[in-house]
Protein backbone atom coordinates (compact mmCIF):
# COMPACT_ATOMS: atom_id res chain seq x y z
CA UNK A 1 0.00 0.00 0.00
CA UNK A 2 1.39 3.41 -0.94
CA UNK A 3 1.65 6.10 1.73
CA UNK A 4 -1.07 8.26 0.21
CA UNK A 5 -3.45 5.28 0.14
CA UNK A 6 -3.06 4.90 3.90
CA UNK A 7 -3.49 8.61 4.67
CA UNK A 8 -6.17 9.77 2.25
CA UNK A 9 -9.20 7.87 3.64
CA UNK A 10 -9.75 10.59 6.28
CA UNK A 11 -10.41 13.22 3.66
CA UNK A 12 -11.94 10.76 1.22
CA UNK A 13 -14.62 10.40 3.92
CA UNK A 14 -14.96 13.93 5.33
CA UNK A 15 -13.64 16.04 2.46
CA UNK A 16 -16.90 16.36 0.53
CA UNK A 17 -18.05 19.99 0.53
CA UNK A 18 -14.70 21.43 1.63
CA UNK A 19 -14.57 23.78 -1.34
CA UNK A 20 -17.67 25.68 -0.20
CA UNK A 21 -16.43 26.52 3.30
CA UNK A 22 -12.65 26.38 2.98
CA UNK A 23 -11.94 29.48 0.94
CA UNK A 24 -8.79 31.60 1.32
CA UNK A 25 -9.13 34.57 3.63
CA UNK A 26 -7.53 37.58 1.90
CA UNK A 27 -5.81 38.81 5.07
CA UNK A 28 -4.15 35.47 5.68
CA UNK A 29 -3.36 35.22 1.97
CA UNK A 30 -1.57 38.59 2.14
CA UNK A 31 0.74 37.29 4.89
CA UNK A 32 1.52 34.22 2.81
CA UNK A 33 2.13 36.33 -0.28
CA UNK A 34 4.68 38.41 1.65
CA UNK A 35 6.42 35.25 2.90
CA UNK A 36 6.72 34.06 -0.70
CA UNK A 37 8.31 37.26 -1.97
CA UNK A 38 10.87 36.43 -4.64
CA UNK A 39 9.50 32.93 -5.22
CA UNK A 40 8.10 32.28 -8.69
CA UNK A 41 7.62 28.49 -8.57
CA UNK A 42 5.74 26.76 -5.74
CA UNK A 43 4.95 23.20 -4.75
CA UNK A 44 1.97 23.19 -2.39
CA UNK A 45 1.80 20.12 -0.15
CA UNK A 46 -1.46 18.89 1.34
CA UNK A 47 -3.04 21.27 -1.13
CA UNK A 48 -6.65 20.20 -0.70
CA UNK A 49 -9.00 22.16 -2.94
CA UNK A 50 -6.38 24.85 -3.61
CA UNK A 51 -6.80 27.51 -0.94
CA UNK A 52 -3.93 30.01 -0.79
CA UNK A 53 -2.49 28.99 -4.15
CA UNK A 54 -1.77 32.59 -5.08
CA UNK A 55 -2.24 33.73 -8.68
CA UNK A 56 0.83 34.91 -10.56
CA UNK A 57 3.07 32.07 -9.43
CA UNK A 58 3.64 28.75 -11.15
CA UNK A 59 2.27 26.16 -8.74
CA UNK A 60 2.18 22.38 -8.56
CA UNK A 61 -0.18 20.95 -5.95
CA UNK A 62 0.42 17.68 -4.08
CA UNK A 63 -2.57 16.12 -2.27
CA UNK A 64 -3.20 12.57 -0.98
CA UNK A 65 -7.01 12.52 -1.18
CA UNK A 66 -8.75 11.83 -4.48
CA UNK A 67 -11.94 13.39 -3.07
CA UNK A 68 -10.14 16.65 -2.38
CA UNK A 69 -8.44 16.61 -5.78
CA UNK A 70 -11.82 16.17 -7.46
CA UNK A 71 -13.08 19.38 -5.83
CA UNK A 72 -10.30 21.52 -7.24
CA UNK A 73 -11.51 24.17 -9.68
CA UNK A 74 -10.91 23.56 -13.40
CA UNK A 75 -8.47 26.49 -13.49
CA UNK A 76 -6.61 25.42 -10.32
CA UNK A 77 -2.95 24.49 -10.40
CA UNK A 78 -2.13 20.98 -11.68
CA UNK A 79 -2.15 18.39 -8.91
CA UNK A 80 -0.28 15.15 -8.27
CA UNK A 81 -1.44 12.60 -5.72
CA UNK A 82 1.16 12.20 -2.99
CA UNK A 83 2.22 13.02 0.56
CA UNK A 84 4.72 15.27 2.30
CA UNK A 85 6.92 12.40 3.39
CA UNK A 86 7.50 11.18 -0.19
CA UNK A 87 7.02 14.06 -2.62
CA UNK A 88 6.60 13.09 -6.29
CA UNK A 89 8.85 15.92 -7.52
CA UNK A 90 12.52 16.38 -8.39
CA UNK A 91 15.19 17.70 -6.04
CA UNK A 92 15.51 21.51 -5.87
CA UNK A 93 12.90 21.98 -8.58
CA UNK A 94 10.93 24.81 -6.88
CA UNK A 95 11.62 28.16 -5.29
CA UNK A 96 9.32 27.39 -2.36
CA UNK A 97 7.48 24.48 -0.77
CA UNK A 98 4.29 25.41 1.08
CA UNK A 99 2.03 23.53 3.51
CA UNK A 100 -1.10 25.23 4.81
CA UNK A 101 -3.00 23.83 7.81
CA UNK A 102 -1.88 20.31 6.98
CA UNK A 103 1.05 19.54 9.31
CA UNK A 104 -1.21 17.61 11.72
CA UNK A 105 -2.01 15.11 8.97
CA UNK A 106 1.62 14.18 8.34
CA UNK A 107 2.74 10.80 9.60
CA UNK A 108 6.33 11.99 10.18
CA UNK A 109 7.01 15.73 10.55
CA UNK A 110 10.80 15.40 10.42
CA UNK A 111 10.66 13.37 7.23
CA UNK A 112 8.12 15.76 5.72
CA UNK A 113 10.31 18.78 6.46
CA UNK A 114 13.32 17.02 4.98
CA UNK A 115 11.34 16.39 1.80
CA UNK A 116 10.25 20.04 1.58
CA UNK A 117 13.89 21.07 1.99
CA UNK A 118 14.90 18.60 -0.70
CA UNK A 119 12.64 20.11 -3.34
CA UNK A 120 12.80 23.87 -2.59
CA UNK A 121 15.02 26.63 -1.24
CA UNK A 122 12.28 28.15 0.96
CA UNK A 123 9.64 26.50 3.14
CA UNK A 124 6.44 28.30 4.18
CA UNK A 125 4.11 26.51 6.60
CA UNK A 126 0.83 27.71 8.10
CA UNK A 127 0.12 25.76 11.27
CA UNK A 128 -1.02 25.92 14.89
CA UNK A 129 1.10 25.61 18.03
CA UNK A 130 -0.18 24.21 21.35
CA UNK A 131 1.75 26.73 23.48
CA UNK A 132 -0.83 29.32 22.51
CA UNK A 133 -3.57 31.42 24.10
CA UNK A 134 -6.65 29.50 25.17
CA UNK A 135 -9.65 29.17 22.88
CA UNK A 136 -13.11 28.99 24.41
CA UNK A 137 -14.35 26.41 21.90
CA UNK A 138 -11.82 23.74 22.82
CA UNK A 139 -11.31 24.82 26.44
CA UNK A 140 -15.00 24.87 27.41
CA UNK A 141 -16.88 22.67 24.97
CA UNK A 142 -14.60 20.29 23.08
CA UNK A 143 -11.59 19.50 25.29
CA UNK A 144 -11.10 16.28 23.32
CA UNK A 145 -10.05 18.40 20.34
CA UNK A 146 -7.54 20.30 22.46
CA UNK A 147 -6.14 17.08 23.90
CA UNK A 148 -5.87 15.59 20.42
CA UNK A 149 -4.12 18.65 19.00
CA UNK A 150 -1.76 18.98 21.97
CA UNK A 151 -0.56 15.47 21.18
CA UNK A 152 -0.14 16.03 17.45
CA UNK A 153 1.14 19.56 16.85
CA UNK A 154 4.73 20.41 17.83
CA UNK A 155 5.23 23.34 20.21
CA UNK A 156 6.81 26.54 18.92
CA UNK A 157 10.22 25.56 20.28
CA UNK A 158 10.01 22.02 18.93
CA UNK A 159 8.86 23.17 15.50
CA UNK A 160 11.64 25.75 15.24
CA UNK A 161 14.18 23.09 16.24
CA UNK A 162 12.81 20.68 13.65
CA UNK A 163 12.96 23.34 10.96
CA UNK A 164 16.51 24.33 11.92
CA UNK A 165 17.57 20.76 11.23
CA UNK A 166 16.90 21.42 7.53
CA UNK A 167 17.08 25.21 7.14
CA UNK A 168 19.62 27.93 7.88
CA UNK A 169 17.11 30.64 8.80
CA UNK A 170 13.77 30.04 10.55
CA UNK A 171 11.14 32.64 11.41
CA UNK A 172 7.93 32.05 13.34
CA UNK A 173 5.32 34.74 12.65
CA UNK A 174 1.91 35.19 14.33
CA UNK A 175 -1.19 34.95 12.13
CA UNK A 176 -4.06 36.90 13.73
CA UNK A 177 -7.43 35.40 12.85
CA UNK A 178 -9.95 38.03 11.65
CA UNK A 179 -13.34 38.17 13.38
CA UNK A 180 -15.02 37.52 10.03
CA UNK A 181 -12.54 34.98 8.66
CA UNK A 182 -13.95 33.34 5.53
CA UNK A 183 -11.69 30.27 5.63
CA UNK A 184 -13.72 27.87 7.75
CA UNK A 185 -11.02 26.12 9.78
CA UNK A 186 -11.39 25.32 13.48
CA UNK A 187 -10.86 28.81 14.94
CA UNK A 188 -12.40 30.82 12.10
CA UNK A 189 -15.65 31.44 13.98
CA UNK A 190 -14.17 32.48 17.33
CA UNK A 191 -16.34 35.65 17.40
CA UNK A 192 -19.39 33.94 15.86
CA UNK A 193 -20.14 31.04 18.21
CA UNK A 194 -23.49 30.22 16.63
CA UNK A 195 -21.67 29.03 13.51
CA UNK A 196 -20.35 25.93 15.27
CA UNK A 197 -23.94 24.67 15.64
CA UNK A 198 -24.17 24.47 11.84
CA UNK A 199 -23.47 20.93 10.61
CA UNK A 200 -22.14 22.26 7.31
CA UNK A 201 -19.56 24.36 9.18
CA UNK A 202 -18.46 21.36 11.23
CA UNK A 203 -18.16 19.17 8.15
CA UNK A 204 -15.38 21.44 6.91
CA UNK A 205 -13.42 21.07 10.17
CA UNK A 206 -11.62 17.73 10.26
CA UNK A 207 -11.46 17.47 14.05
CA UNK A 208 -15.24 17.25 14.37
CA UNK A 209 -15.15 14.03 12.35
CA UNK A 210 -12.70 12.47 14.80
CA UNK A 211 -14.44 13.22 18.12
CA UNK A 212 -18.03 12.77 19.31
CA UNK A 213 -19.29 16.37 19.47
CA UNK A 214 -22.76 15.61 20.89
CA UNK A 215 -22.22 16.71 24.50
CA UNK A 216 -20.22 19.81 23.62
CA UNK A 217 -22.77 20.91 21.04
CA UNK A 218 -25.60 20.53 23.53
CA UNK A 219 -23.79 22.67 26.11
CA UNK A 220 -22.87 25.31 23.54
CA UNK A 221 -26.45 25.44 22.27
CA UNK A 222 -27.77 25.84 25.82
CA UNK A 223 -25.18 28.49 26.74
CA UNK A 224 -26.03 30.54 23.67
CA UNK A 225 -29.76 30.23 24.32
CA UNK A 226 -29.65 31.32 27.97
CA UNK A 227 -26.89 33.94 27.57
CA UNK A 228 -24.21 32.07 29.53
CA UNK A 229 -21.77 32.24 26.61
CA UNK A 230 -22.21 35.99 26.28
CA UNK A 231 -21.85 36.45 30.02
CA UNK A 232 -18.34 35.01 29.71
CA UNK A 233 -17.26 36.06 26.23
CA UNK A 234 -19.41 38.96 25.03
CA UNK A 235 -16.31 41.15 24.55
CA UNK A 236 -15.06 38.81 21.82
CA UNK A 237 -17.91 39.84 19.53
CA UNK A 238 -16.43 43.36 19.35
CA UNK A 239 -12.81 42.33 18.69
CA UNK A 240 -11.48 42.62 15.14
CA UNK A 241 -8.83 39.89 15.26
CA UNK A 242 -7.29 37.52 17.77
CA UNK A 243 -4.12 35.48 18.26
CA UNK A 244 -5.33 31.90 18.63
CA UNK A 245 -2.00 30.17 18.12
CA UNK A 246 -1.77 30.09 14.34
CA UNK A 247 1.73 30.67 13.02
CA UNK A 248 3.47 31.14 9.70
CA UNK A 249 6.82 29.37 9.64
CA UNK A 250 9.24 30.73 7.04
CA UNK A 251 12.45 28.77 6.47
CA UNK A 252 15.29 29.60 4.09
CA UNK A 253 17.89 27.00 3.22
CA UNK A 254 21.56 27.85 3.09
CA UNK A 255 22.71 28.93 -0.40
CA UNK A 256 24.21 26.19 -2.48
Amino acid sequence: MTTYQSISPTYDTIGCGYATRRRPDPRIAALIDTALDGCATIVNIGAGTGSYEIAGRTTLAVEPSAVMIAQRAPDAAPCRQGVAEDLPVDTQSFDAATAYLTLHHWSDVDRGLAELARVARRIVILTWVPDSPGFWLTDDYFPAIRALDDGVFPTSAALVAQCRAVAADVRLLPVPIPHDCIDGFLAAYWARPEAYLDADVRRSISRFAIIDPTEGLARLRDDLADGAWDDRYRALRAERSRDLGYRLVVCDLAPG
